[in-house]
């Protein structure tokens, strides 16, 4: 077996599946060595090799019923395995789809199957950890896991505080072994990876602060934490003291009217979403007034702007002008569409000392013309700017790794498809359970209702029992 591992770090060296340098791990650590195993794919030799590897030392543990790949990199490993010892597979998504079956575990299993879980490289073991999370929802058991390196950075132990064995293919030390003794590395690279590994050891806490948590499953008051924006960390707060998470669209043209309509649903909402240039007959005074609301009744104001220009007009758009937007809307709205310097303009402006942006990704205008390439390019902006981005304005559970931002869901309305604008709605239950939502917008369901502060109670109650249905309280 040694030497035939020796000969596999061989493989993995000449298909530069070893790296050498500075690179970032998932937990956030800098490391001199990176194992890339994606390559392996494209290797089909190697690939057999590695799962011969594998089944010889499968051969040597207890009996599973079924075996489970780690998305992404050992998925086609799993499958190999699978394929050769004649084991059924099941494959875990990483989200749910929000169409057909919508689960997360597919394949055929029952209940107390026994499930031999596979993965490539293991560093702090929190992407094994995920994946025997989302198994044990399902009813399958899971207590061992191969992998084909172990860093040796502490993630057999952090395996070990929760019920999984770990075995490992290769350890870092041996496979720098290997190369040093076939004049692939010097010895100052040794040096330096084992240096690196005695300083760079974690624990649990790192998972903790670099979680992958499936956000949709976590309390409001557990996430606070895991947010970046100070904004965020608020919101959270008052959606889980307040227990409610209903945001009203207050789109009406008249002052009082607007006045009114925050003092009755004061007591049930988080954000009073506003489009401020549609009051006729707007004011300071209005501002004002609306600030004092939400104090008295611990919401936050939110200016639904979408601001789409280059970044100096946005930055008037912002802090100037008759609005002067910057100085009481903690939260506003922009598109990604004319890039970073957007978010850039709204970080820099004069005003609140703390702001947040919701990043449009997608609609629920009926014919929009997002893309999917657009939506893909706001959760790399929401990515490069967790300490300004609130969250994202969708329709489906984009990014449910990360318990530290608030998805936005318009479009929500009792009994009711659509209106004939484009406007398409859905229900309550449905945009929290089964599409993601974190905060639901709410409008005409209840600035047309006979009484508004009853119409919001309705809605707060219906959306806060479908979350706490979704955490399963």
């Amino acid at each position: 077996m040694d030497n035939k591992l020796k000969n596999f770090a061989m493989d993995l060296f000449n298909i530069n599946a070893i790296k050498f340098g500075e690179f970032k791990t998932k937990v956030g650590l800098m490391t001199p060595v990176y194992c890339d195993l994606r390559v392996i794919v494209s290797h089909p030799r190697v690939m057999k090799t590695l799962s011969n590897l594998l089944i010889e030392y499968i051969n040597g543990l207890e009996q599973f019923d079924i075996v489970c790949g780690v998305p992404y990199t050992a998925l086609p490993i799993a499958t190999t395995v699978s394929v050769n010892i004649d084991l059924p597979m099941v494959m875990r998504r990483k989200e749910a789809k929000d169409y057909g079956t919508k689960k997360l575990i597919e394949g055929s299993y029952k209940e107390s199957d026994n499930c031999l879980i596979i993965e490539d490289v293991v560093t702090s073991g929190s992407s094994i950890l995920e994946t025997v999370k989302d198994l044990n929802d399902a009813g399958i058991k899971c207590k061992e896991v191969v992998v084909l390196l172990n860093r040796e950075q502490g993630g057999a132990n952090i395996l070990k505080e929760h019920g999984i064995k770990m075995h490992a293919l290769l350890s870092m030390t041996q496979l720098i072994k290997y190369l040093r003794e076939a004049n692939c590395v010097d010895d100052t690279i040794v040096e330096k990876i084992a240096n690196y590994l005695q300083e760079s050891q974690v624990d649990s806490s790192v998972i903790k602060k670099n979680p992958n948590i499936n956000r949709l499953k976590l309390p409001y008051s557990k996430r606070v934490e895991y947010a970046e924006n100070p904004i965020t960390k608020k919101l959270l707060k008052i959606i889980s003291d307040k227990q409610t998470n209903l945001c009203l669209a207050a789109d009406v043209t008249k002052s009082a009217d607007l006045i009114k309509l925050a003092e009755q649903v004061g007591p049930h909402i988080c954000l009073l979403k506003t489009h401020i240039d549609i009051v006729e007959d707007f004011s300071m005074e209005l501002l004002n007034h609306l600030k004092n609301i939400a104090q008295t009744y611990n919401f936050i104001l939110f200016e639904d702007r979408k601001f789409a220009d280059i970044g100096k007009t946005v930055e008037h758009q912002y802090s100037k002008g008759i609005y002067k937007i910057s100085s009481w809307a903690e939260l506003v709205t922009s598109h990604s569409l004319t890039g970073k310097g957007v978010l850039d303009a709204i970080k820099q402006s004069s005003g609140l000392e703390n702001r947040g942006v919701f990043l449009l990704a997608q609609t629920s205008a009926a014919g929009s013309l997002i893309d999917e390439k657009y939506t893909k390019g706001t959760l790399q902006m929401m990515s490069e700017y967790p300490d300004l981005i609130t969250g994202i304005v969708c329709q489906t559970p984009l990014f449910t790794d990360k318990p530290g931002m608030i998805q936005l869901t318009p479009g929500v309305q009792v009994n009711v498809a659509g209106d004939n604008l484009g406007q398409q709605y859905n229900s309550p239950e449905s945009v929290v359970l089964e599409r993601g939502a974190d905060v639901a917008v709410v409008g005409r369901g209840i600035t047309q209702a006979s009484e508004p502060g009853a119409a919001a109670e309705n809605y707060k109650k219906l959306l806060w029992d479908a979350y706490l249905r979704r955490i399963e309280v």
